[in-house]
C-alpha cells in the first residue's frame, strides 16, 4: 500500500482527540503531506497548506476533533474504501475511476493537468506528445499518470512516487516531459527556469473532491453542506489570496480561471 504515516503529526498537533472520551469521534482525514501549498509540514513541522485548513473547518462545523493521517497518495486511495480514514482531503481529482472504489463531495477546485518540458524542447502542445517514443514522468498515481498511459500509448511511461524527481528528470534531461497540474508545474517551472519551461495551458481539465467510502450518504451530504456555506462566506477565496496569490495572478493573466471557485 506504499502508506507514510508521520507519527508527530498525528500525535502533537491533535492531541485534543484524545481527551473527549464521551463525544463524537474524532474526523480522521487523510492526505499527502508532500504537496504544498495545498498539504506540507511548515517550518515548525506542523500541518500547513489549503487542505489542513479546509480540514481543519470542516471538522469545526462537524463539531469533531480532527485527527490527520498521513499517507502516500497510493496508499491514501486505498486508505480511504478500507475505513482507516473517514475522508480524503488531498487536492485528489474526482475520476470516474476512482469512483468505483468510493465516493466524492462536490468539487472544490477546478484545475487542470499541464506540462514541464526541457527549455529548448520542441514541444508546445498537447498534440506533440503523441509523438513515438517519448520519454513521459508523472507522479505515481495521479490523473498525470493516467493520462499518459490512457493518451500516450507509444510514449515510454516512468512515473515516479516523488515529483521532485519528475522535475529532476526534465531538467536533467532523463525525461521529455513531466505531466502533472497546472500550479505545481508553474512552481516547479519558477524552482528550474534555466532548465525547463512551462506549458500551463490545460492538457484536460479537472475537478478536485473530498473522497469518502461509498455508501457513507450522511457524511457526504454534510461535507456539501459546509463545502457550500464555506465558499458563500468567502473561505475559499481566503485560502486562494492567503497560500496561492502569485499563482492566481498569473492564471488569471493568462486568461486562466484560477481553482479555488
Amino acid at each position: 500500500m506504499n502508506r507514510r504515516t508521520f507519527l508527530p503529526l498525528v500525535s502533537v498537533v491533535f492531541l485534543a482527540a484524545c481527551h473527549n472520551k464521551s463525544g463524537p469521534k474524532p474526523l480522521i482525514v487523510g492526505m499527502d503531506m508532500t504537496y504544498p501549498p495545498f498539504e506540507f509540514l511548515n517550518e515548525k513541522g506542523e500541518p500547513d497548506g489549503v487542505d489542513v485548513r479546509i480540514a481543519e473547518a470542516l471538522a469545526k462545523y462537524l463539531g469533531r476533533e480532527l485527527k490527520l493521517e498521513a499517507y502516500g497518495f497510493d496508499g491514501l486511495l486505498a486508505a480511504v474504501p478500507s475505513g482507516e480514514v473517514d475522508l480524503a482531503i488531498s487536492a485528489m481529482t474526482a475520476t470516474d475511476e476512482r469512483r468505483k472504489s468510493f465516493d466524492f463531495s462536490d468539487p472544490y477546485a477546478f484545475t487542470a493537468i499541464a506540462m514541464l518540458v526541457p527549455k529548448d524542447s520542441p514541444i508546445q502542445t498537447a498534440a506533440d506528445l503523441k509523438k513515438p517514443g517519448l520519454r513521459v514522468t508523472a507522479k505515481l498515481a495521479t490523473t498525470g499518470e493516467a493520462y499518459a498511459r490512457e493518451e500516450l500509448p507509444n510514449a515510454k511511461v516512468d512515473p515516479r512516487d516523488d515529483e521532485v524527481v519528475c522535475v529532476a528528470e526534465v531538467a536533467n534531461g532523463g525525461a521529455d516531459v513531466f505531466i502533472y497540474d497546472q500550479l505545481s508545474i508553474y512552481r516547479h517551472w519558477e524552482k528550474n527556469k534555466e532548465k525547463t519551461r512551462a506549458i500551463l495551458q490545460p492538457i484536460r481539465e479537472e475537478a478536485w473532491a473530498i473522497g469518502i467510502r461509498k455508501g457513507n450518504d450522511e457524511l457526504r451530504l454534510k461535507v456539501n453542506a459546509f463545502l457550500k456555506e464555506f465558499r458563500e462566506s468567502g473561505g475559499l477565496t481566503k485560502l486562494g489570496d492567503q497560500y496561492l496569490a502569485k499563482e492566481k495572478k498569473v492564471l488569471e493573466e493568462m486568461g486562466i480561471p484560477f481553482i479555488l471557485r
